[in-house]
């Protein structure tokens, strides 16, 4: 399975964070890639904590037929379109996009490194990730995504977002 990383915390063309994230989802599958199951959104602190605003976040898993270095294009492609600037690290954004995993594929030497290289430590890609692939397992550690949760740093603060 192909997984992506969606979230935001600022505005866009397409409104807040949670509809940029949704219009991020129609435009994903708007290219061609499909999109075969999605999460529940979440609210998340930022990562490092910071006064930031809440981000949205989700993931999706998809299927397509372009390989990891053209599908990292084509989100990076998405986030320019929906205003991201590429700026200091953990900046604030209006979409963030995620290549988190590419099937069973360990990449640690070019771009895009995968799975996602900090993608186990962060509770606003586990906990939805556990939503649309259960049974996931790293493809390096051959941890379920149920472990990886269980081991998460603490201080995260996750929430369902209410519609």
């Amino acid at each position: 399975m192909i997984l992506i990383g969606i979230g935001g915390n600022l505005p866009s063309a397409a409104g807040g964070p949670a509809k940029t994230c949704a219009a991020a989802i129609a435009e994903i599958e708007g290219r061609g890639i499909r999109v075969s199951t999605r999460s529940p959104w979440y609210e998340t602190a930022p990562i490092p904590a910071s006064d930031q605003p809440w981000f949205v976040n989700g993931v999706v898993g998809v299927e397509t037929q372009l390989g990891p270095e053209d599908l990292l294009a084509q989100l990076h492609d998405i986030e320019a379109q929906f205003g991201r600037a590429r700026t200091l690290a953990n900046a604030a954004r209006p979409l963030d996009l995620d290549l988190l995993a590419y099937g069973d594929l360990v990449r640690t030497e070019a771009a895009p490194l995968l799975p996602h290289p900090r993608m186990h430590t962060r509770a606003f890609v586990l906990l939805p990730l556990r939503d649309v692939a259960p049974a996931w397992t790293h493809p390096v550690s051959g941890l379920s995504v149920g472990a990886l949760i269980a081991a998460l740093p603490p201080g995260q603060l996750i929430r369902p977002l209410k519609p």
